[in-house]
């Protein structure tokens, strides 16, 4: 095992930890972070449990070696909400019954946030296929795609508001 020195942001807080930088970010993440939103499913990068956001895209941590952390800016669960309240895609994913038993929900909430950040106003295909490398047993996905496309129209209408109060101001 080789120690190295690896700094990152983490929800937007600088970290910088030893650890072995051939571990898995998703191992570095829960094991030596205390981050536990990504989970351990497959562990080959099959089911999406683990899906965090790297530099803007959604990845695997499970495949994704702590080195590579290095400089980037990783972003979970946890850093999505403006610490006041839920983002809309957690709640639109309660409000509709897209949380079942709960091991995909992180996983599916950081892949349709990395397709939402990239495309506000998304086809049901383009939600289809952002989590399209997420699995669930529990929902047959349905309420999950309502969820992602139901905290898009929030997301927009608030960019539209937003919008108009600073035009009148």
């Amino acid at each position: 095992m080789d120690i190295g020195k690896i700094t990152f942001l983490l929800n937007d807080e600088p970290v910088t930890i030893y650890a072995d930088p051939a571990e898995s970010l998703l191992h570095l993440l829960r094991d030596q972070l205390g981050c536990m939103s990504p989970k351990e499913g497959c562990g080959r990068g099959e089911c999406g449990a683990c899906t965090v956001i790297l530099d803007g895209k959604a990845v695997n941590s499970c495949l994704v070696p702590a080195g590579k952390a290095a400089g980037k800016n990783i972003r979970t669960i946890e850093g999505i909400s403006d610490g006041k309240s839920v983002h809309p895609l957690q709640r639109a994913f309660v409000e509709k019954g897209a949380v079942q038993c709960g091991f995909c929900t992180s996983g599916m909430i950081m892949s349709a946030y990395a397709l939402l950040a990239e495309n506000p106003a998304p086809r049901q295909e383009e939600v289809k296929r952002a989590i399209s490398g997420n699995l669930c047993r529990c929902s047959g996905y349905k309420q999950i795609e309502e969820a992602i496309m139901t905290a898009a129209e929030e997301m927009n209408e608030n960019r539209v508001r937003f919008v108009e109060k600073e035009q009148k101001e």
